[in-house]
């Protein structure tokens, strides 16, 4: 049952088209024409896509222009915990009175007409985008990007593409250059575009694409490029110079790629508020829950010498990054891993670089998980692996005590991670807006 107006206003709203998704633009349209179109009365737009990282390159992106004082709108999703998460206005989550009353603008603008929730959501957003004082609006990309319901911006100021791998392939097919050929979408005319480290088919796409809308890119190993040393710290080149930079807020090697790409859209961009100390304030400050992120309140279920951590990694290149910061990071102490994921996922491809390193593997499913993959699906896509565990607390519950200190990692679905965000709550810890781990020394 709904437990707010916004939500009530929500959930009305998703009986006005019969597909959660259907990637198109000319249902947005339509209804932006009928709000004087908001989508046209924008601050500067980074427009993010990617199938991992573009969450955490939005984070890097915000935190570098709000370490310059700017004001800065953010429109992600999914959320975690609370709708409200999607959209940030001026630098705050958007207020419940404020969301419904853009949530019933809208719908009364839609008239009733076919339009999915999605579409819905980013109507608010730019209603709102407009209409809230801001000098940056930082965009991701829902699904895909040519046809997602973003793509109505028509004139960003930078654009920027994360890793692509395969993901959703039930949209997209399992062709690398077909899903590339869906993100290089966001790609504008003359609007520069920057991108990390992609599979040699997917960045043949992106640069077919820069190269046809006469878009400068900047690629990592050609534009730019990113080393990441022994403590942590980061060194940044490009055409413009070499940047000495802090350990990024963000934990795990794969972010060093993410805190790149940010930093080339900006460049490339370049304006006059981008220096070279708000890119290392930013880098070193900028947070995003569920990504590699230390919780405290569950953490008090296990003996008071293990960690307990949560990543909302969920396709084949989430594992691979997940299992390299394993390797690199948690090799001194045992590490049980707790997956539980959404139906239809990549399940084996996922764990197959984790469960090299994991010294037990358990299958979770929480009751308010949506679209959860059952325990014994989990169980059997591990090849028999995993440990049947039920809930996140059942696994907790059961995990073996001996052996010292150990470290415990939760993962494999972000709608996990969003009923996990709950549970910290209830054990005690502040809703975790926050990235909370620890920097190493």
């Amino acid at each position: 049952m709904p437990s707010s107006r916004s939500e009530e206003i929500i959930d009305r709203l998703h009986g006005l088209h019969p597909k959660l998704i259907d990637l198109s633009l000319e249902r947005l349209q339509r209804c932006l024409a009928a709000l004087d179109h908001p989508e046209r009365r924008l601050p500067p737009v980074v427009h993010v896509a990617g199938t991992n990282g573009k969450g955490s390159t939005c984070a890097f992106l915000r935190a570098i222009a709000e370490a310059a004082g700017l004001r800065v709108h953010v429109f992600t999703s999914p959320h975690l915990v609370s709708f409200h998460e999607r959209i940030r206005l001026a630098g705050e989550l958007v207020t419940e009175a404020a969301l419904i009353a853009a949530l019933e603008h809208v719908e009364q603008a839609n008239a009733g007409l076919p339009i999915t929730v999605f579409e819905v959501t980013t109507a608010v957003a730019l209603h709102l985008f407009a209409s809230v004082p801001a000098d940056l609006l930082v965009l991701e990309v829902g699904l895909g990007g040519r046809f997602d319901a973003t793509n109505v911006v028509d004139r960003p100021a930078a654009t920027a593409i994360a890793s692509i791998s395969l993901d959703h392939m039930d949209f997209f097919g399992e062709d690398i250059s077909r899903i590339a050929w869906e993100k290089a979408g966001i790609i504008k005319p003359g609007v520069p575009c920057a991108t990390g480290a992609q599979p040699a088919a997917a960045l043949a796409v992106i640069e077919a694409e820069a190269s046809a809308q006469g878009a400068p890119l900047a690629a990592r190993g050609q534009a730019w490029d990113m080393t990441r040393h022994a403590d942590g710290t980061l060194t940044f080149r490009d055409g413009a110079g070499t940047l000495d930079l802090p350990r990024p807020g963000l934990i795990g090697p794969h972010q060093a790629d993410n805190a790149g790409i940010a930093i080339a859209a900006l460049r490339g961009w370049n304006p006059p508020w981008l220096t070279e100390a708000a890119i290392r304030d930013g880098v070193a400050t900028a947070n995003w829950p569920a990504r590699m992120q230390r919780l405290t309140g569950l953490a008090a279920l296990l003996p008071p010498d293990w960690e307990l951590w949560l990543d909302g990694g969920h396709n084949a290149g989430a594992g691979v990054v997940l299992g390299q910061h394993i390797r690199e990071s948690f090799g001194d102490r045992p590490l049980h891993v707790l997956v539980g994921m959404k139906a239809g996922k990549q399940v084996p491809e996922f764990l197959a670089p984790i469960i090299p390193a994991a010294s037990s593997l358990w299958a979770v499913a929480e009751p308010g998980q949506h679209l959860a993959m059952s325990v014994e699906g989990v169980v059997a896509a591990s090849g028999g692996t995993a440990h049947p565990g039920g809930t996140v607390e059942q696994a907790l519950a059961a995990l073996p005590r001996e052996g010292g200190p150990a470290r415990v990692l939760i993962c494999g679905s972000l709608y996990l991670a969003g009923e996990v965000l709950k549970l910290e709550n209830l054990n005690g810890a502040p809703r975790p807006i926050l990235n909370g781990a620890p920097r190493r020394a």
